[in-house]
């Protein structure tokens, strides 16, 4: 038996694998979690894996320790090299590949890095995460003498992400991308480049040390300068991508915002013009707008835990063709592959502009007008962070209140919600209110102000 590495149980989170480089990740963690990795997979039977990276300082080394370690223990490696974390998912799917290593650590901070894990054509996440430390700490890895083999996919990708786009002769756009130095920029200009209209380009060389902004689309700071050259250009649509390209953001030709969930609406009723009574998936923190437009257009909405990986799986599970999150995050399985790709997105959203009469700001004020806040998230122990979800969710019980339980704690009021949740990758919590009217909304906060004091926590700042 080979000798174990203790990982920091800190980077074993939720949907993928997370640390600070040189402190809590290291090449030798790299190392131990391609070796656990590839046993795990080679459990399941399987011989092949594909391995990208994305555009920080610490990938390169990174991914050289993961790919000796997949070897080590009898993985043949395919390595796509530098990319966008759906790129990688294509290339596994694509290449019909026996699992899929990106090495990422998405928006965060530079000093971070990581990995998200796929295991045949599955999100590998939760107990299969803390599996691989289980693997790792006791040194029980696979043997073997695998190899390693170059495949780029690059061209293929752009390729289906261009001829994914269904806007015929309409309009002619202008629209304004926004890599932020992440690793989609490449993939970015280069599908600019196969469609028609007019594109301009922000950001696009990658840099891991983000020197224009931070890559992390649901934050309005960082979306400063895309909205600036949207207006300056007179442009019809701003696209936003995060750090690996998984999710999107989107602003009007007014330099507005769109949510996660208001783009769902739009994606969702031209879905539903075409494939009428689709299962369409939401998570919990989108707004009640988006369910009842999903129900109004002819679709089956369906309320959902948050999570990339859970989303996921459980559209595998329910055959559903689109799903999508508060945080970017967009899965088409209708005519794509089911996973969260920011510019497969952005190609769908600019198919529907082009063949629309109505501009996007228009079909923006054309959403049925509600009071919400924005996703707020305020810091609780680790340690306390999910009993306060059932201290509270026991009192709701108790007063009669209307919940759905599936992730947290959302309460339905007559003219509004609120929602309180634990987010699994952080020592957070989660809480969003959204009412018909101003003074409702005001008064759902001040519900949600009575339910954390009753567990000693203090309210987020609103």
């Amino acid at each position: 038996m080979t000798r174990g590495r203790r990982l920091d149980p800190s980077i074993l989170r939720e949907y993928d694998i997370r640390g600070v480089v040189g402190r809590t990740l290291t090449p030798a963690d790299a190392r131990a979690l391609g070796r656990a990795f590839a046993t795990r997979a080679r459990g399941e039977g399987a011989k092949t894996v594909c391995v990208g990276r994305d555009g920080r300082l610490s990938s390169p080394e990174l991914e050289a320790a993961l790919v000796e370690g997949l070897t080590a223990s009898g993985l043949e490696v395919w390595r796509i090299g530098l990319g966008a974390t759906p790129m990688l998912y294509f290339a596994t799917r694509t290449l019909a590949a026996g699992g899929g290593v990106m090495v990422t650590a998405s928006h965060n901070p530079p000093e971070y890095n990581g990995f998200k894990l796929m295991l045949g054509t599955r999100a590998f996440y939760g107990r299969d995460i803390l599996e691989l430390g289980e693997i790792a700490d006791k040194g029980d890895f696979a043997e073997g003498m695998g190899s390693v083999a170059e495949r780029t996919v690059f061209d293929p990708y752009v390729e289906t992400l261009a001829g994914a786009y269904d806007g015929g002769a309409g309009r002619r756009l202008t629209a304004v991308w926004d890599a932020g130095n992440g690793s989609a920029g490449p993939a970015m200009a280069a599908l600019a480049r196969r469609l028609p209209g007019r594109h301009l380009l922000l950001n696009e060389a990658v840099d891991g040390t983000f020197p224009a902004h931070h890559p992390d689309p649901t934050v309005v700071e960082n979306l400063a300068q895309l909205i600036a050259r949207v207006k300056a250009e007179g442009a019809d649509v701003g696209i936003a991508l995060d750090g690996d390209g998984d999710r999107i953001g989107a602003v009007d030709g007014r330099g507005r915002v769109l949510w996660g969930d208001q783009l769902m609406v739009l994606l969702s009723r031209d879905l539903l013009s075409a494939r009428p009574g689709a299962r369409i998936i939401a998570d919990v923190k989108a707004s009640q707008v988006l369910f009842d437009e999903i129900a109004r257009a002819g679709g089956k909405p369906e309320m959902w835990r948050t999570g990339h990986s859970l989303i996921k799986k459980r559209m595998a599970e329910t055959g559903a063709l689109l799903a999508g999150e508060m945080s970017g995050h967009i899965f088409f399985a209708d005519r794509y592959f089911g996973y969260d790709d920011a510019l497969y997105a952005a190609v769908r959203l600019l198919g529907i502009l082009a063949r629309s009469p109505a501009s996007l700001a228009e079909m923006r004020d054309s959403l049925p007008q509600v009071h919400n806040t924005p996703e707020l998230r305020f810091e609780v122990a680790e340690a306390r962070k999910f009993a306060v979800i059932d201290e509270v969710k026991a009192r709701l019980k108790a007063e009669g209140a209307e919940v759905n339980d599936i992730d947290g704690v959302r309460v339905r009021a007559d003219d509004g919600w609120w929602l309180l949740r634990a987010s699994n990758t952080q020592a957070v919590l989660v809480a969003r209110c959204e009412a018909l009217s101003a003074g409702g909304l005001d008064r759902l906060k001040a519900e949600l102000t009575r339910q954390l004091a009753a567990s000693g926590i203090a309210p987020p700042r609103f």
